[in-house]
């Protein structure tokens, strides 16, 4: 397999991709934390399958056939891949947070409420 990605084409795609980290670490919701690690996994993500699907899933094509091609980057058939990445991404993290806020809530009780009456102190 021959790489024909240029650095132009690598800056394209590395601005495409934190593009949409910054969107996914909007979408996600949460904290701080939360928020810079779904713009961090969805960036990098997002560079490699969008490296992927410029290259080897649709290396095989010529300027002509896939346009518009930025020094070597398939650029709208990476825009698509990226955008199913990051739905993928903050889909998962979603539920990942959904879940674990769920399960830890089980069990607990609030201070000074026994099944939902207060308690009064002696």
């Amino acid at each position: 397999m021959q790489w024909d990605l240029g650095l132009q084409g690598l800056a394209v795609l590395g601005v495409i991709s934190l593009g949409f980290g910054v969107v996914a670490g909007l979408l996600v919701g949460g904290g701080r934390a939360r928020r810079l690690w779904a713009t961090v996994i969805t960036t990098v993500a997002c560079f490699g399958v969008g490296m992927l699907t410029s290259e080897w899933v649709f290396g095989w094509a010529t300027e002509e056939d896939l346009q518009p091609n930025v020094d070597g980057l398939s650029r709208d058939e990476v825009l698509l891949s990226s955008l199913l990445t990051t739905a993928a991404v903050v889909l998962v993290m979603r539920y990942l947070a959904h879940g674990r806020t769920r399960s830890t809530s089980r069990g607990r009780h609030l201070v000074g409420q026994h099944r939902g009456q207060p308690t009064g102190h002696a």
